[in-house]
């Protein structure tokens, strides 16, 4: 049987995911769309024109932290590190998705 495809990434969603990728360590951004791509199954794929948008969104508020490197191909790369700030957010964020979750849940588990 085949596989369904990938699911997009929702709206909102998208930043969570990057500040826990980016809990595990500094990474750059084909690591941390590997590394989404690895927890979910492959259910989710992430674009990467959302993925630098989002980067480039959490380095203006501060959550994020970019610097140059050398990746493991020997080419420039950009490596994202998260902030205090950021470590901060993503609890408030974890705890925000996980009570939307439950109240999703509560309502398609309910018989109509």
């Amino acid at each position: 049987m085949p596989r369904d495809p990938a699911l997009n990434v929702l709206q909102g969603t998208l930043d969570l995911l990057v500040l826990k990728a980016l809990a595990t360590g500094t990474q750059h951004g084909y690591g941390i769309t590997a590394w989404i791509r690895i927890r979910t199954d492959g259910d989710l794929e992430v674009e990467d024109g959302a993925l630098y948008q989002a980067l480039h969104r959490l380095e203006y508020k501060g959550w994020v932290d970019a610097d140059w490197g050398v990746s493991e191909n020997n080419r420039r790369a950009r490596y994202y590190s998260l902030t205090t700030r950021g470590r901060r957010e993503l609890r408030l964020t974890e705890d925000t998705w996980r009570r939307y979750a439950r109240a999703v849940f509560r309502v398609i588990d309910n018989p109509a």
